[in-house]
């Protein structure tokens, strides 16, 4: 990768500060980007890495919010181009399975609310987003879907899986509508991903063990695996990838 194409680039991270997220955002600040960090509970890391940015002489800012409303996505995009000066790049990484639950167990409120978490902040976000990265001449968007929303996840997985494809769905559909303006979007499709809340809330020991006995390179993916996914894609913002989706999953899924 030409590491010197992020030198200097406005990058947002949603859910920034864990996990994936955290992982992502090292590899932009180790890139020498300029970092929005949004977090929703991990103020400590948040803090950290903007810490860790400034430390390197880039610019860094933390941004709290609850992205499900829309007010508050805005108020992050307008934190986010009030620290940096601008929008190079936007990474929409948010998300969560919240809990396992079968369809005849599904309550209205709950699918609402994580088609809200996975789908709808993603729309709010882009949507306040977009504005910013069309000023650019190349701008970069990365979504970050699921083999779930390939595959269909496991048992109890049925809404996260549902807003993963649709996901995978909007990455397309924006692609075409951003195209003639000079905004490239993508999506990675993450397998199992050892190591991060998601999977120590969600994922038994003896499931992961199951799964990765399934893969094909015989191991999980760890955070690492996707951040550096996520920033090839990012950084060819003058490419001619858009509209993809990048599986990361050990060989698990192909077509």
């Amino acid at each position: 990768m030409n590491q010197n194409k992020l030198n200097g680039k406005n990058v947002l991270v949603t859910a920034g500060a864990q996990g994936i997220g955290e992982s992502i955002t090292k590899h932009f600040i180790d890139n020498g980007a300029n970092v929005a960090i949004h977090y929703f509970s991990s103020a400590d890391t948040a803090n950290k890495l903007v810490e860790y940015a400034e430390g390197k002489g880039q610019k860094a800012v933390a941004i709290s919010g609850d992205l499900t409303k829309e007010a508050d996505a805005i108020t992050m995009v307008d934190k986010t181009i009030e620290a940096l000066g601008g929008l190079d790049i936007l990474i929409n990484n948010a998300g969560s399975l919240v809990a396992r639950k079968m369809l005849g167990d599904m309550e209205a409120e709950f699918w609402h609310k994580v088609m809200d978490i996975n789908m709808t902040s993603m729309m709010f976000v882009t949507k306040a987003a977009v504005p910013y990265l069309v000023k650019n001449e190349n701008s970069s968007i990365v979504n970050l879907a699921s083999l779930a929303g390939r595959k269909g996840g496991h048992p109890g997985s049925l809404v996260y899986a549902t807003s993963k494809g649709a996901i995978l769905t909007f990455t397309r559909a924006l692609s075409t509508e951003l195209g003639g303006q000079g905004v490239r979007v993508n999506a990675v499709s993450p397998g199992l991903i050892l190591g991060t809340s998601f999977h120590n809330t969600h994922t038994t020991k003896k499931s992961a063990a199951e799964t990765t006995a399934g893969i094909p390179i015989k191991r999980a993916g760890n955070a690492a695996d996707v951040a550096r996914a996520v920033l090839y894609l990012a950084s060819e913002y003058d490419g001619f990838i858009t509209g993809a989706t990048l599986d990361i999953n050990g060989g698990v899924y192909n077509m």
